[in-house]
């Protein structure tokens, strides 16, 4: 009989499966075809969930991922992965690929997945492409890029240097400085 198995990833602690197992819930992926790796340094080594996956599906099977980022970080290792699963008659089938559920157990959608990954990957290229030349460019032109402003804890304002004024015994907080007036009592 043919099953579901599903597989979800997160990469980081401030992230979270609960989305992805919903939608993978909610396609007919039951609790026992569910596997979710949960990796915190982003690299994923070992993938101990999805190689479990891997071993459970057969002949028939179809794997199923929430999108195809969770699945391979290349297009190279993701069209490998898609002929591996293929050549077991596994279909892939992933839920959101730009917008569109793509089930590679059918023609147009194997066609689909082979072009939207090779899209994907020009996409996200493309993206730190554009970011590496914007930070070449600041760099080049010697603007301060700036770092990550700090809590004011001391009653100093860093960003102007000075002190923040009184309103009803104590002071603005950093945010509101300049953006409220002073409380006079009647």
């Amino acid at each position: 009989m043919a099953r579901l198995i599903g597989y979800a990833r997160v990469s980081t602690r401030q992230q979270g499966t609960d989305q992805q197992e919903v939608d993978l819930r909610a396609v007919g992926v039951t609790a026992e075809n569910l596997h979710v790796d949960r990796t915190e340094n982003g690299v994923h080594a070992s993938i101990p969930a999805l190689d479990a996956a891997l071993q459970a599906v057969e002949g028939g099977d179809t794997l199923v991922v929430p999108t195809l980022d969770r699945l391979g970080r290349s297009t190279a290792d993701l069209m490998t992965l898609a002929a591996a699963l293929r050549a077991e008659g596994v279909a892939l089938r992933v839920l959101d690929l730009d917008g569109l559920d793509v089930d590679t157990s059918t023609p147009t959608g194997s066609m689909l997945f082979t072009v939207l990954a090779a899209l994907s990957k020009t996409e996200s290229e493309l993206k730190r492409e554009r970011v590496l030349e914007a930070l070449s460019k600041r760099r080049a032109s010697e603007v301060d890029l700036g770092e990550r402003p700090r809590r004011a804890s001391d009653g100093k304002s860093r960003i102007s240097g000075g002190e923040l004024p009184e309103v009803a015994g104590g002071t603005h907080p950093p945010a509101l400085h300049g953006l409220t007036m002073p409380i006079k009592r009647l």
